[in-house]
């Protein structure tokens, strides 16, 4: 028989729902090869610790290994310390550095692949901040990821938004950056739907005009950039700037609300992934690319399609938000014991929200548990007053 739950719907209306449950996806038995798919990872916050919500980050650093160890077991590259580890958002330098250690460490057990964020975090911005400060600060982060063993992704900078006068300040930071880099990185332009303070990065609001000024940092710099991810939510400045890319820079799409196609791609190409999403959807994800590699790709759209809403509806407004939608998909599949978040973030989407999840996650097969989901999402309504 059937399991029906009730579920609030957007209307704020109770409404019986009927769970399918199951999934077809498979562990794949080997590395993705036709597309190269990190996935950002989340945090567990560590409910025993008597913390400063505010002000520290407890982390359950047995439950936030496993989870990527998980991640690895499908074949999926870890993206360690990005803003769906709620950098910037609760997760201050010193756990990131403290994440990103235990993390590279971790990979070489199980012979994960690893690239892990570098920015500026660490310097608030201020109108006192100058462009050295800035150079000074992604030299302390990027020397130590590098330090570490690990590869560096290069995220955009809050300090730099505020501290930059023109493109030229863009141009001088990331270029001595980059001359100083060990290793090819990745850069990340990330924007201002998931960050307000990075609006008019690379010194323009107009994208166009900034994207000509990242292709120029590119193009000076072509040996020391393995790719860029740009996370925009717009398929259309993706495409364009995958076809200006110079040969062997690779588009890496940060783009949780069309990733099916822009992976997939057209005859002039196709993006690989760096995706906050592949974090909730790491079966389907895995199991989309598998197919690819077979040449397969009514199965990768097959796979992939039904969780295009579920993306949709975690990054909806306000998208940086996200996070909480993440780590909900967390729990609904027991990866970790509690809905809780650095920070309290757990508060950041409604009851609605949270069903619609749920609704959405179900249909895409990604309920793999589905009366542990049931009894968790209970749980959840109970908390908020729904018997």
């Amino acid at each position: 028989m059937a399991d029906v739950i009730s579920l609030v719907t957007d209307a704020g209306k109770l409404a019986p729902y009927t769970v399918k449950g199951g999934s077809a996806f498979t562990t794949p038995t080997g590395a993705l090869k036709s597309r190269i798919a990190f996935s950002a990872a989340h945090v567990v916050c560590d409910t025993l610790a008597d913390a400063n919500p505010l002000a520290d980050a407890p982390i359950d650093w047995d439950a936030t290994m496993a989870y990527r160890r998980y991640l690895w077991s499908y074949g999926l590259a870890v993206a360690e310390a990005m803003d769906t580890a709620q950098r910037g958002m609760g997760l201050t330098w010193p756990a990131a550095k403290e994440l990103i250690r235990r993390s590279i460490r971790e990979s070489k057990s199980c012979n994960g692949r690893i690239a892990a964020g570098a920015g500026t975090d660490h310097l608030a911005p201020s109108p006192s901040v100058t462009i050295d400060d800035v150079i000074r600060a992604y030299e302390e982060q990027v020397s130590y990821v590098e330090g570490e063993g690990g590869a560096v992704i290069l995220m955009a900078s809050r300090a730099l938004a505020k501290a930059a006068k023109s493109a030229d300040d863009y141009i001088k930071v990331y270029g001595r950056i980059l001359s100083q880099a060990k290793q090819p990185v990745i850069l990340h332009w990330l924007g201002e739907m998931f960050d307000p303070q990075l609006a008019g990065y690379w010194g323009s609001s107009d994208v166009a005009t900034a994207m000509n000024t990242s292709l120029e940092v590119i193009r000076a710099h072509q040996k020391k950039v393995d790719g860029i991810k740009i996370s925009l939510l717009n398929d259309a400045y993706e495409v364009d700037m995958r076809r200006k890319l110079p040969a062997g820079v690779k588009m890496y799409t940060g783009d949780d609300f069309n990733f099916d196609r822009l992976i997939l791609g057209d005859e002039k190409g196709y993006s690989h992934a760096l995706l906050g999403i592949f974090d909730a959807i790491a079966p389907a994800a895995a199991s989309a690319i598998a197919a690819l590699d077979k040449g397969d790709q009514d199965t990768f759209k097959k796979y992939l399609a039904p969780t295009v809403p579920l993306s949709r509806n975690i990054f909806k407004t306000p998208t940086y938000a996200y996070k909480t939608g993440i780590v909900f998909m967390a729990y609904l599949n027991g990866h970790q014991k509690h809905f809780r978040m650095i920070g309290g973030a757990e508060s950041f989407r409604s009851i609605p929200h949270l069903c619609q999840i749920f609704r959405l996650a179900d249909e895409a097969g990604l309920l793999l548990k589905p009366d542990l989901a049931i009894g968790r999402m209970k749980l959840v309504l109970k908390l908020a007053g729904i018997d």
